[in-house]
């Protein structure tokens, strides 16, 4: 028999192609499959020098290429794909053999192919891989669902391979069972959104209100980034504000059709929300704004609208708006990673999960998109106190919200009255309200459903269930 390798990946597009380029150069022996058997040669051929690569133009051929238990990488597109694959595949391995998912899947979709296999006694695992293109290849955050028994045989290789945050820890871990894995990473594309809408939104005030052009504002971001804002978004929101067009000498900015795309993670991160009853209102306003910003024919029938005029601010009062918005940002910020981690301790208790919360701020300091340094922070807060109901209840945390409490609803109010959207800040802002509030108007929504479906409500003053028979001005107990 030739050569056995270690792992397996088939489909060999950008993303497939670098992860396979990585295990290889990481010392691994690396079986490699495509449905076009061009493409695999051509890996071999252009990339063959970076380790062993073991070739295979057939299922057969690449299944009996690994040792056993067999490590079996599919980077293919999600959903109907994934499942041909699984189909082709899974007939052809034996007990013990694992199947790794390393595409952007429904988590919904890993748990139902995830109980499926068990019953064949191959481990299904969803994997969440962040870093894009660049990641798979030097480095991405993992995070790896399925059995225990899995990454025992599996997360070696997959640490091997992942970012190192600064301590030299790698950015990949145990999630938890079936779809756990899949569902962080959809999270931190939730999160991805919310950050780059806040991000989005400062950059629109610094030029809307103190009247800086790209290039000011890019500066101000790369000294931003110096700071607790330090982070990879932050790094290449300065580099795209900086970037001047070669064809016309403009802002690059300036002439991007202002119409964000997404690809659906976002969606299902506030799908998911809903179905949990679980507030991300960063998360979806960060959703509802690209949303908004494709719908060309409702902003052109809109464009005329009356609204304030614009004025920018003097070079004094800009800078000390700058400083502003900073507050405002970080503040905006915490909310929104504060909302993601909440979804995932709810999510954990709802599907059995054993999530530490800890260990996902952990590998997320590197390879991923929303790396930052303040997640060490996170990491931190929640490594003193698992039981955290909260991000904004670790007191480090809460202090510096308190800090900037004047700084972001100043913030908020100015864009409110130069008629600047800020959909993010807004929501950011309204949920820490929401939360700190003593009492929520939630009290009469409550009558109202009473009062015309006979919904029931709760007391304050004693247990158990209410409703009010309106018409005769009594009240009566229910049992639950």
């Amino acid at each position: 028999m030739g050569t056995m390798a270690q792992i397996g990946v088939t489909g060999l597009a950008v993303m497939g192609r670098n992860l396979a380029r990585n295990f290889a150069r990481h010392g691994h022996t690396v079986a490699v499959h495509n449905r076009t058997a061009a493409r695999t040669r051509s890996l071999v051929e252009e990339f063959g020098h970076e380790g062993t690569f073991v070739p295979a133009e057939s299922a057969e051929e690449f299944v009996a290429s690994l040792e056993r238990p067999r490590r079996l990488v599919v980077m293919v597109k999600a959903g109907a794909p994934t499942d041909a694959v699984i189909e082709e595949f899974a007939p052809l391995l034996e007990p013990g053999d694992m199947i790794i998912d390393g595409g952007n899947a429904h988590f919904e979709d890993t748990r139902r192919r995830e109980a499926a296999l068990r019953q064949q006694q191959i481990h299904f695992v969803g994997t969440g891989i962040s870093g894009g293109e660049e990641g798979a290849l030097h480095g991405p955050s993992i995070m790896p669902g399925g059995s225990a028994e899995s990454y025992a045989a599996l997360g070696p290789l997959l640490e091997d391979i992942a970012a190192k945050a600064e301590d030299g820890a790698p950015c990949c871990t145990h999630i938890g069972a079936d779809g756990a894995g899949h569902f962080v990473k959809m999270v931190h594309n939730g999160i991805e959104y919310a950050d780059m809408q806040l991000i989005a939104e400062a950059y629109d005030l610094l030029r809307g209100v103190a009247g800086y052009d790209p290039g000011r504002v890019a500066e101000i971001f790369r000294g931003w980034n110096t700071g607790r804002l330090d982070s990879y978004l932050i790094e290449i929101t300065a580099e795209v504000l900086a970037h001047t067009d070669a064809e016309t000498g403009r802002p690059f900015v300036d002439v991007v059709a202002d119409r964000a795309e997404q690809k659906g993670t976002g969606r299902w991160t506030v799908q998911t929300a809903l179905d949990l009853g679980v507030p991300v209102s960063g998360i979806a306003e960060a959703v509802f704004a690209r949303a908004v910003s494709g719908h060309a024919d409702l902003r052109a029938a809109a464009h005329g609208l009356p609204g304030p005029a614009a004025g920018s601010l003097g070079p004094e009062a800009a800078e000390r708006f700058a400083a502003q918005v900073e507050q405002a940002l970080y503040a905006s910020k915490v909310v929104s990673y504060a909302q993601g981690w909440n979804m995932i301790s709810s999510a954990g208790q709802e599907y059995g999960w054993d999530i530490d919360l800890g260990a996902v701020a952990a590998i997320w300091r590197g390879g991923c998109i929303i790396r930052a340094a303040f997640l060490d922070r996170i990491r931190a807060a929640f490594a003193a106190d698992p039981g955290l109901p909260t991000l904004l209840a670790d007191p480090e945390f809460a202090a510096e919200l308190g800090a900037a409490q004047e700084a972001w609803r100043t913030v908020v109010g100015t864009a409110v009255a130069h008629g600047i959207p800020t959909p993010g800040f807004s929501a950011a802002l309204a949920y820490y309200d929401a939360l700190r509030a003593e009492r929520l108007p939630a009290a009469l929504t409550q009558g109202q459903r009473d009062y015309f479906g006979a919904h029931t409500y709760r007391r304050t003053d004693r247990e158990g269930s209410f409703h009010t028979l309106w018409s005769g001005d009594r009240t009566e107990q229910r049992t639950d």
